[in-house]
């Protein structure tokens, strides 16, 4: 059946190229939603061929409707068949708009899957084409916007590398309320959480989520943005720095009720079995052993199936592999979350040894430059420095 439709909507764009003379690029008005016109729109209303937008929502369709590998594969197969339909001769704007849709379609269904090698390889390809404006929005946003999304992406690279006076020089333009929005937002407001200024990451929180629930192409499954930045997963990063924020705070009623619905939120829309799923429990099992510490009580049984559950999801290598040598991706969460499991075991008299074996790997796999594992782990009241888990590239901070 997908073969099929795939094999249909692949005939339409022939038909369409025979027809106009251009391929796949027909300059016909696009049937799909009025928010999906808007997103896909070049400037000068130079929109992307209809069939390929009819193709690209089948194949994202198709791929999230099961979740699952096998279903991904079906998409990326219809997107490879559209974007071989397309020539490579014609130039215009128009049909390099075409083919950018594709390839970022291209770009997010892998990057869902955790192929991310792959997924920038396709975003690299987008930039070859001179005459696309797929990157160009007509929505009035001035140079000076752009300019503080630039240097908002530069704070949050500064941001993972552990360099808090760097990221902080690039975060200075985030003050500004016009450009502070959506990705600004969550990027600025995990600085101020990672440097104990707890309030106004909280507000830049809040503003994030408020306002990428307000947007159109927030409710849009099949909006389109560069791997983990479109809206939906914004928003599933900022609630979940915004639940980590409250049990930092010790709010823990608050925390655990923000963390289960962004874990469901996740498994919603990646699939209960993703690796992102596994980043959130981490967040809800550590949430637990903060609030376990602070009140002194036990909730040991809970915190070992969150972080087992977490580090199978996570794919966490065998710990008979050096923590160093180990080839794993979310290699701070997974480093994270085995160092907490690991005080859990060390504990228990009768697993100890496995405790302190866990806690050598984790140790060695650990490379984040502004803390220790030992102080990621550190709760006091007296501490503000804490780990902050970005969702959305499932590092910490």
């Amino acid at each position: 059946m997908m073969l099929s439709t795939a094999l249909k909507l692949s005939r339409g764009a022939m038909t369409a190229g025979r027809a106009t003379g251009i391929g796949l690029f027909s300059r016909t008005p696009s049937r799909l939603s009025p928010s999906s016109s808007r997103f896909f729109c070049g400037p000068k209303g130079s929109n992307a061929s209809p069939v390929a937008l009819q193709m690209i929502d089948y194949a994202l369709s198709h791929a999230r409707s099961l979740k699952s590998d096998e279903s991904y594969a079906q998409g990326l197969l219809v997107l490879e068949q559209c974007l071989s339909t397309q020539s490579n001769e014609v130039v215009d704007a128009t049909s390099q708009n075409s083919r950018a849709m594709v390839l970022l379609a291209m770009s997010t269904l892998l990057f869902e899957r955790g192929a991310f090698d792959d997924a920038i390889d396709k975003l690299q390809t987008i930039q070859g084409l001179e005459h696309s404006h797929l990157g160009v929005r007509d929505d009035g946003v001035g140079s000076k916007v752009l300019n503080v999304r630039a240097q908002a992406l530069k704070g949050l690279v500064e941001l993972v590398h552990g360099n808090l006076e760097s990221a902080e020089s690039f975060f200075q333009t985030s003050r500004d309320d016009k450009g502070c929005t959506g990705n600004v937002a969550l990027s600025y407001g995990e600085f101020l959480h990672s440097t104990g200024k707890f309030s106004l990451a909280k507000e830049l929180y809040q503003k994030a989520i408020e306002e990428i629930s307000a947007n159109k192409e927030f409710a849009d499954p099949h909006a389109l943005s560069g791997c983990c930045m479109s809206g939906r997963e914004v928003w599933l990063a900022a609630t979940c720095a915004l639940g980590q924020l409250e049990g930092h705070l010790g709010n823990f009623s608050e925390a655990e009720e923000i963390l289960t619905s962004v874990l469901t939120k996740t498994e919603e829309h990646f699939g209960s079995h993703h690796p992102n799923v596994g980043t959130v429990l981490t967040c809800v099992a550590l949430m637990f052993r903060h609030k376990a510490i602070m009140e002194h009580s036990s909730s040991l049984l809970i915190q070992e199936g969150l972080y087992r559950r977490a580090l199978d999801l996570l794919k966490a290598p065998s710990l008979e592999t050096e923590g160093t040598k180990a080839d794993v991706g979310r290699r701070d969460i997974v480093a994270l979350a085995r160092g907490a499991y690991a005080e859990v075991l060390c504990v228990q008299q009768n697993r100890k040894d496995e405790g302190e074996k866990m806690k050598r790997w984790a140790e060695t796999a650990w490379r984040n430059r502004r803390l220790s594992l030992a102080e990621a782990l550190e709760i006091s009241e007296l501490s503000s420095k804490v780990p902050v888990i970005d969702a959305r590239i499932s590092r910490a901070l």
